[in-house]
C-alpha cells in the first residue's frame, strides 16, 4: 500500500465521520426544536428561525471539513 492509498483511505474515513457528525448534530437540533415547539406552540416561529440558523452553521462546518479532507487527499 502506497502513500496515496493511505491518503485516500484517511480522506474517506474523515469524510464519513464528518457526515455522521453533521447528521447527528442536525438530528439532535431538530429533536430539541420539535420538543420545544410541543411545549410552547406560541414560540414556534422563533424556535424555527433559531433552528434554521443553527442547522446552517452545522452544515457550513460539515462542508468546510469535507473540503479540508478532499484537499488533504489530493495534496500528494
Amino acid at each position: 500500500m502506497d502513500a496515496n492509498g493511505i491518503a485516500y483511505f484517511a480522506a474517506g474515513l474523515g469524510a464519513g465521520l464528518t457526515i455522521i457528525g453533521g447528521a447527528a448534530g442536525i438530528g439532535r437540533l431538530a429533536a430539541a426544536a420539535m420538543e420545544g415547539i410541543a411545549r410552547q406552540p406560541n414560540a414556534a416561529a422563533d424556535i424555527r428561525l433559531s433552528m434554521i440558523v443553527a442547522a446552517g452553521l452545522i452544515e457550513g462546518a460539515t462542508f468546510f471539513s469535507l473540503i479540508v479532507t478532499i484537499l488533504l487527499a489530493t495534496k500528494g
